[in-house]
């Protein structure tokens, strides 16, 4: 599916991915979920967060962190507050030290707590994003504080953009654990 451009492409986009993720999360073994993410091998995976996750409670902590930066970034600027998407001290270019901060302070949260902060949190961007008119979510210049980009795609970037991250990743590990 390409990248939601309409507030039903969004809607849709972002159950379907979240129903995707879910499913693929059940049909994990129980080796599949006790086996740490280890990605070292693979010369590709690069990027630090295939070195930060370590497990499914990992993974579903940074969903649900990044549904915590929209809804309050969304709600507080709604309210008059003038406050950037990624809190200070960090910015586009040091998001991911923030990121490891998301996974340090969720060292000690359950799988079980990790799943259902993240279904909590997935049903509150949803709510959030019904508030909106289709203008308001993909139209450019509706609100000052979100930049030269549209609303909408921040919906989109913490909803169904990062449901396929997370799959990806989820499936990299299978991939690794049946290697076994």
């Amino acid at each position: 599916m390409p990248r939601p451009r309409t507030k039903e492409d969004l809607m849709i986009a972002a159950k379907e991915n979240y129903d995707k993720l879910n499913v693929l999360i059940t049909k994990l073994s129980d080796e599949e979920l006790s086996t740490p993410f280890d990605f070292s091998s693979d010369e590709k995976k690069k990027e630090a967060h295939w070195k930060r996750d370590k497990n499914l409670r990992d993974i579903l902590i940074h969903l649900y962190e990044w549904h915590q930066l929209l809804l309050n970034w969304v709600n507080t600027n709604l309210k008059g507050v003038a406050k950037p998407f990624i809190p200070a001290p960090y910015n586009w270019k040091t998001y991911g030290d923030m990121n490891v901060e998301f996974w340090k302070k969720h060292q000690n949260t359950s799988l079980e707590d990790a799943k259902e902060m993240f279904q909590k949190s997935h049903k509150d961007i949803l709510e959030l994003a019904e508030r909106f008119t289709n203008e308001e979510l993909f139209s450019k210049d509706v609100y000052k504080w979100v930049g030269g980009s549209v609303l909408g795609s921040y919906f989109v970037s913490t909803t169904s953009s990062h449901y396929d991250w997370a799959m990806k990743k989820l499936k990299a590990h299978q991939k690794n654990c049946n290697k076994k």
